[in-house]
């Protein structure tokens, strides 16, 4: 299984191909945001002015279309993280780059369920897509670990799968918008080592 940007890689797209490309991707980020991820692909190929067979060329299948989306936003969450590594608290800069993450998800109805989903299969497209983010998360993970401030058997897997769970959670309950954050201050009192920072 590739995704657009796997396939682009192998073979450099024409103009009007990088075009559509770009189209289809502006319009899935549009529709994901209004409609979650199972937004109709047909509306998603209508509303970038192209058929839904070239929507396949560039995207196999919807989590290809996910991943693409996805990968877009990981740079943005993948440089707050470097940007972290240098945070004086360590575990504060975890904690920032998690509520980050849980705040990326709203965006997206249906992503937090997607990416869990995915987490089981690592072979595909999407799980491959977060892979950049486990291996940050786990830099920030053994920072905040060595300074003393979260238990040592903590995995960033249990980590990051308890923050997708958080913005699902959220997601189902928009009438609530401060829980998210009561249930990552929660769950970091079970990973602490001292009382969670506060936000």
């Amino acid at each position: 299984m590739t995704s657009g940007t796997e396939h682009q890689r192998v073979r450099p797209m024409r103009a009007d191909a990088r075009r559509n490309y770009e189209r289809l991707l502006a319009q899935a980020r549009q529709a994901f945001a209004e409609h979650g991820t199972g937004a109709s692909l047909e509306d998603v190929a209508r509303g970038a002015g192209v058929g839904i067979g070239t929507l396949y060329r560039h995207f196999p299948n919807r989590y290809a279309l996910v991943s693409a989306v996805f990968e877009e936003a990981v740079r943005d969450l993948l440089a707050r993280s470097r940007a972290l590594l240098d945070a004086p608290r360590p575990c504060a800069a975890l904690v920032a780059w998690l509520r980050e993450i849980i705040t990326h998800a709203s965006e997206y109805r249906g992503l937090s369920r997607a990416l869990m989903s995915a987490a089981g299969d690592e072979s595909s497209a999407l799980a491959r897509c977060s892979s950049p983010m486990r291996e940050a998360g786990q830099a920030l993970l053994l920072r905040a670990q060595r300074a003393g401030a979260v238990r040592g058997d903590v995995s960033i897997g249990d980590l990051l799968q308890l923050t997708n769970a958080i913005a699902l959670a959220a997601e189902e309950t928009p009438s609530d918008p401060d829980l998210a954050d009561r249930l990552l201050r929660l769950t970091l009192r079970g990973i602490t080592t001292d009382p969670p920072p506060a936000p």
